[in-house]
């Protein structure tokens, strides 16, 4: 019965893979992408109103919810095609909203976002991380005054992935209860949003609040301890999530450096048969092939029921790894194209960029790894 559940996992994940493959195949378009570069909303709304036909945003929602009720590992070879198109945003951002909804224990407010969400209606966004970035959940320093029925929001957040046409925002604010997550409309009264631009020119959104209030019964779950928990899973999942994008990112980057050294002729010979060279492409795949075996760990213990720190630790692990392994690639693959690799005119650049956005964002290399390594102190002090 186990093996028939393995096989059928495995077509599952297969139609989702040739499905993604196709569309990226179909739809992606350099030109198209660089025309957006440093507009709002960063991605092309068509194309995401594609995406949601396909199921695409229903992936992670329980079907009780509209959605189809899968696992992370269906999501990641979704974004793993995505990532090798450029085409994957605002995809993770949504996984985000999804996972911190799902994990909350607020059914009345699951069942009025999560539809939407779905179908690609509505786009609800997580505002988490303020000025200094990084992993921590609880680090906020948004206040929630509680006034009567009424929760009062003041402060700024940052690095806020789909703000730009989102529907609204689940905040992470500090009360005297402790850490909070609340449901805030776009249009809500002292909201505003505007906009940074991140090194592939797409928007990253500062959404400040200026005394925002919100109804104390859109809390997505109970104040400290709940809410720490629902925002720290999901933004591990999100972590994840960006790793496979990654994954496809430097895929599609390593096999356009091969290409290329199949046909650029130097001293009479195509460039790919210098050994030197050979031996950076091999070393390039290496790290490919490392980060796919530590995305796919990361992915089963998402999926399972390992323990918390166990999962905690696998989820760091392949954010670092990933971050590393995506950088190094881009930017080898810049130098395996010599000249015109630099130029804005190639699509190797375009590659590079992303992968800076996708190392930088929910948590960098250097954050990862050393959240790894205070997690395994805590294990083995245990």
């Amino acid at each position: 019965m186990q093996d028939i559940s393995i096989t059928e996992a495995a077509e599952q994940q297969q139609m989702l893979r040739d499905s993604a493959a196709d569309f990226v195949r179909g739809r992606a378009d350099m030109k198209q992408l660089r025309e957006r570069r440093g507009t709002l909303p960063g991605y092309d709304p068509a194309t995401v109103q594609q995406m949601g036909e396909l199921g695409w945003f229903a992936i992670l929602v329980p079907e009780a919810h509209g959605g189809l009720g899968l696992a992370l590992a269906d999501m990641a070879v979704v974004l793993e095609e995505l990532g090798k198109g450029l085409m994957a945003e605002p995809m993770v951002a949504a996984v985000l909203a999804a996972r911190v909804l799902e994990h909350g224990t607020n059914e009345a407010l699951k069942a009025r976002l999560l539809p939407g969400l779905a179908d690609a209606s509505e786009r609800p966004c997580v505002a988490w991380q303020e000025d200094r970035g990084g992993v921590d959940a609880a680090g906020s320093e948004t206040r929630a005054r509680i006034e009567g029925d009424a929760v009062v929001l003041t402060g700024t957040k940052r690095f806020v992935a789909g703000a730009a046409g989102a529907s609204g925002f689940i905040v992470s604010a500090q009360s005297d209860a402790g850490l909070s997550l609340y449901w805030v409309d776009a249009g809500a009264s002292g909201l505003s949003v505007r906009h940074e631009w991140r090194a592939d020119e797409t928007p990253s959104g500062v959404v400040e609040l200026a005394g925002v209030r919100a109804s104390a019964s859109d809390a997505l779950c109970a104040p400290g301890a709940e809410s720490h928990a629902a925002l720290e899973r999901a933004v591990e999942e999100a972590a994840v999530m960006a790793s496979a994008e990654m994954l496809g990112v430097m895929e599609a980057a390593l096999q356009m450096a091969l290409g290329y050294m199949r046909t650029r002729v130097q001293f009479g010979k195509p460039i790919g048969s210098f050994q030197a060279l050979q031996h950076k492409t091999a070393d390039l795949y290496v790290q490919q092939e490392l980060c796919r075996a530590v995305l796919d760990d990361a992915v089963r213990a998402l999926d399972g029921r390992v323990p918390a720190q166990e999962r905690s630790q696998l989820a760091s692990r392949c954010k670092a790894r990933a971050s590393d392994a995506g950088l190094r690639v881009t930017r080898e693959v810049i130098q395996l194209h010599g000249a015109i690799g630099f130029t804005d005119e190639y699509d190797a650049g375009l590659y590079l960029k992303r992968a800076l956005v996708l190392s930088a964002w929910l948590g960098n290399a250097s954050a990862h790894r050393r959240r790894f390594a205070q997690l395994a102190r805590g294990a083995v002090a245990a």
